[in-house]
């Protein structure tokens, strides 16, 4: 750590009980103590790591006069304390560690220098598949078959925990990030050699923003970022707006901390948010439990705001206290706060950019789907909602032409919002659109009958539920919900009702916790009863590893053609995410995964359709069998204790006999297996000099990808299984691996040669340069007119021709997880610039920390209004200007038709920092702090 310059006397001790500790007190700095609270914790940071030269007096300067009206044009580095990674997108970060310590040999440097300055860890959760549900053997059998599928990746990561310093490893089967950060890992304040300072961190999951609930200022990037952060690096970003988010009142009875969140999130989505801080405060923030707030501050990304926080205060202190950790550290933590300002007082108001006020009275039940988290639809209208959606999932093949228009009509029109249930044509000949099967009106039908060697014999029809998913860091965390949901099993298995035998049902808590007061409070058995067994500790179903669906089921959906639908607690329902045998993904809390199993279709109104009937022939209603606010609080209050934390995290880092039991590696550079297909050197730093070459314009570029509005970044980088045929398929089948084995993508990330073969390929995404097709597809324009090839294909043929490539994109090109393939793919793929009408924050500058120049269409212009097809070939002029040391503000992009007619415009330059402009020019951040290294 290097000493500050502290060029305002800030430097001073604080002493708590029998301990002193060096901090920078804010009050030295003038102005600061107006600031919104995420920015005093960023003012503390400048004053501490204040050296002179990337931090100045200037920086402190610019924080403490900030101006909440101006828009964002000063840059800062922070230098956050920690790194946390979930292992998806954290083994890529160690590989690349592990290939930096030879490239630093290579070139004459100690491969040691290459290690995490700051504390890394990481919680491996991202590779449980539900492969088995519904039986009480589900968890053991998921953790023998993740073990299986990914032992390489676990041994490579073993030899990681004891090769480098300061790196730590959660193994399997232990919890979720998020909940092991907001329940272990954070600190809220740290102590770092005598320093006492805020905790801060950055994941390598956009879902980091969970720990804002602490107080704890973190958001998501780019494992490459990450990685820079790790090796010192501080994130270069400009001083955000700050948007004030004021709460009032109580949640109603029967409303959860879901809701709150669905309703928090559609109202910052709407307002727009992108690249701003989020910080709640007023008096109804005491109101709000700790574990609601870890709920809103990890759904940031879903309304796109870097940061979602809440000042430090009295029930921060109770939740650690709740959560094991030691009473120095809670003494030190409120005595910490109070003395810099950072304690949460509900009558003073700090300045805030922007304003949004929410009673938290007016939250009413809601989910949020078929396809983004931002959609919410107030349960009520569930069914309504439903019906209109499921029209831009069917084909026509249900309904002629003149039907579906008329249904269209009077779904928009003439569907009263009070009475979802009933739907009449306006003329009398109309045809009704219903099977005498189910009854179900204004929705096109398929009833298509099932026989299940395990479930029996069924019909299924469009919007059969076929997923419900307890899962996800959002709601797992938050017992509430999760005893919530218990109890409505609980109300629901007294009441003689089952869940629908097509439903795949499982539960996949956050943390062992949960098991924990699952058992005390004696709710395992009613939760078993309807399917939801415990599957494992891990994301899951949130990031598609929601695994096989039952055979004959799959069978009838994909032959039929039928629209399944699933309902997750989670926070990503993106297309194509969860399962690729379900076209609608809605997002709901616990207690309504529950509801909707019993349910077992979408098409269904909660308030007047029953779920069954109790023993007496009785209809029973969701209102009959949900609990009391006042019954959930004395569960919690009866079956949580501080004891549950403290034995379960006393050993985290320990990990179970499997852990314990992989051969390890050892030595402080890894030795890469020639024949594995899990960890590989990926080629970063082949042949790279000591100096960087000078960046040169790109000419005679060719278009990989036309792409419209709202390509996500799941859209973008390899995620989920691995289809044969695929370019990655054929790369497996190469190297003598079966197709039961092919794993998921996210299980390969430590192997370029898949992911690159991955990039661009999901099922849903559309290449405008070719019609009606959906997938991994291009023209390959190296070929005679241009045939339809896959991306990877295409890309290898356009880099043997020396042929350079660009993207171009619509509106918020990048958006979803920050996700490093789709800017490391993206680049090994031959791309050199993306052009686009807007991008997503973290995918914007992971593409320049890749070497990949992200350019802007004029304002108002896009390629259909410049009339761009794709078959043009691009030159961008301006790229040299850089080498000056300098940022043009646009370039001159030329693209030139198959006709020899041009079209010119001046893209803007998205490289918004002068940090990015030195990333860009060393050809990617590690380049960059690999060269710093040995200089």
């Amino acid at each position: 750590m290097t000493a500050s310059i502290d060029s305002y006397g800030a430097k001073g001790t604080l002493e708590v009980g029998e301990n002193s500790y060096e901090i920078f007190r804010l009050s030295a700095v003038p102005g600061t103590e107006k600031l919104p609270y995420a920015l005093k914790v960023l003012a503390e940071n400048l004053l501490r790591t204040e050296d002179g030269a990337n931090i100045t007096k200037d920086h402190i300067e610019a924080i403490s006069h900030w101006d909440p009206s101006a828009d964002p044009s000063i840059e800062i580095q922070f230098t956050p304390a920690r790194v946390i990674m979930q292992d998806f997108t954290g083994v890529p970060c160690i590989v690349d560690l592990a290939t930096m310590r030879e490239a630093v040999t290579a070139l004459g440097g100690d491969p040691e220098k290459v290690n995490p300055l700051a504390p890394a860890e990481m919680v491996i959760d991202h590779s449980v598949i539900i492969d088995v549900a519904g039986r009480a053997d589900a968890f053991e059998r998921n953790v023998e078959i993740e073990y299986s599928r990914n032992g390489e990746r676990y041994q490579f990561l073993r030899w990681g925990q004891g090769a480098f310093d300061d790196f730590k490893v959660v193994p399997p089967g232990t919890g979720i990030v998020h909940q092991v950060n907001i329940e272990h890992l954070a600190r809220t304040v740290m102590v770092r050699n005598g320093q006492a300072y805020p905790d801060t961190c950055v994941g390598t999951d956009s879902h980091t923003t969970m720990v804002n609930g602490l107080g704890v200022l973190g958001w998501g990037v780019g494992g490459i970022e990450a990685e820079a952060a790790m090796l010192g690096q501080p994130v270069s970003m400009l001083i955000p707006r700050v948007v004030g988010f004021k709460l009032s009142g109580e949640i109603k009875p029967g409303v959860t901390a879901t809701d709150v969140v669905l309703t928090v999130t559609e109202m910052l989505r709407k307002h727009g948010v992108v690249g701003k801080f989020v910080e709640f405060y007023g008096h109804g923030v005491a109101e709000v439990p700790l574990a609601n707030r870890a709920t809103l501050g990890n759904m940031s990304p879903e309304f796109g705001s870097t940061a979602a926080i809440f000042p430090i205060d009295d029930e921060t202190v109770k939740y650690l206290a709740l959560t094991g950790r030691s009473e120095e550290q809670l003494a030190l933590v409120e005595a910490y706060a109070k003395e810099q300002g950072l304690w949460h007082d509900a009558d003073h108001e700090a300045e805030y950019s922007e304003y949004l006020e929410l009673d938290l009275g007016d939250v009413v039940p809601s989910i949020a789907g078929p396809k983004r988290p931002q959609d919410r639809i107030l349960l009520s209208e569930a069914k309504t909602a439903f019906r209109k959606d499921i029209h831009n999932y069917v084909g026509g093949e249900d309904l002629d032409d003149d039907h579906k228009s008329k249904l269209d009509e009077n779904l928009d029109e003439s569907f009263p919002a009070s009475d979802p249930a009933t739907l009449s044509f306006a003329d009398d000949d109309a045809v009704p659109l219903h099977s005498a099967a189910n009854g179900a009106e204004g929705r096109p039908t398929k009833p298509t009958k099932v026989m299940s060697d395990e479930k029996g014999e069924f019909v299924l029809d469009h919007g059969a539920v076929v997923i419900a998913s307890i899962t996800s860091c959002t709601n797992t965390s938050n017992p509430s919900v999760m005893l919530g949901a218990a109890l409505l099993a609980r109300n629901a298995v007294e009441k003689g009702l089952t869940s629908k035998p097509w439903v795949k049902t499982s539960m996949a808590p956050g943390s062992q916790v949960v098991t924990d007061y699952y058992d005390k409070s004696g709710m395992w058995p009613y939760l078993e009863k309807l399917g939801f067994y415990l599957v494992g500790y891990g994301c899951a179903t949130c990031i598609g590893n929601s695994g096989p669906l039952d055979d004959a089921i799959s069978k009838a959906i994909n032959e039929s053609d039928l629209t399944a639908t699933a309902v997750l607690s989670g926070n990503r329902n993106f297309e194509g995410r969860i399962s690729p045998d379900v076209k609608m993904n809605y997002l709901a809390s616990p207690p309504l995964v529950i509801a909707y199993a019993l349910a077992g279709t979408m098409d269904f109104d909660f308030e007047h359709d029953a779920l069954g009937q109790d023993g007496e022939g009785n209809d029973v209603f969701l209102k009959d069998i949900w609990p009391s606010a006042k019954e959930i609080q004395e569960t919690i209050n009866s079956s949580i204790t501080q004891e549950m934390y403290v034995k379960g995290y006393a050993d985290v880092f320990k990990g179970d006999e499997r852990w314990r039991g992989l051969p390890t590696p050892e030595g402080k550079t890894f030795e890469w297996a020639e024949d594995s297909t899990y960890v590989r050197k990926p080629p970063y730093f082949d042949g790279m000099p000591k100096e960087p070459t000078p960046v040169s314009d790109i000419t005679g570029a060719r278009v990989l990808a036309l792409l419209g509005d709202s390509v996500t970044t799941d859209h973008i980088s390899p995620a989920g299984n691995i289809k044969a045929g695929t370019p990655a398929s054929q790369y497996l089948d190469a190297n003598g691996i079966d197709k039961k084995d092919y794993n998921s993508y996210g299980s390969r990330r430590g192997n370029h040669e898949v992911m690159i073969r991955g990039t661009f390929a999901n099922i849903r995404l559309k290449n405008e340069l070719l019609d009606d097709v959906s997938g991994g597809y291009t023209r390959d324009f190296t070929q005679d007119g241009g045939p339809q090839a896959f991306i990877y294909d295409a890309s290898q043929n356009y880099q043997k021709a020396g042929i350079p490539l660009v993207v171009l994109g619509g509106k918020e090109y990048g958006s979803g997880s920050s996700r490093d393939w789709a800017a490391k793919g993206t680049s090994l793929l031959g791309v050199k610039a993306v052009i686009t009408e807007s991008f997503e924050r973290i995918h914007r500058s992971n593409l320049i920390g890749m070497g990949v120049v992200p350019l802007q269409f004029p304002a108002g212009e896009s390629a259909a209004s410049l009339k761009l097809n794709g078959t043009e070939t691009y030159d961008i002029v301006g790229i040299e200007k850089l080498n000056d040391g300098t940022t043009p503000k646009t370039m001159q992009v030329t693209a030139t038709k198959e006709d020899g007619s041009t079209v010119e415009f001046d893209a803007v330059v998205r490289i918004d920092t002068p940090g990015e402009a030195d990333y860009y020019r060393n050809g990617g951040i590690l380049q960059y702090v690999l060269r710093n290294m040995i200089g």
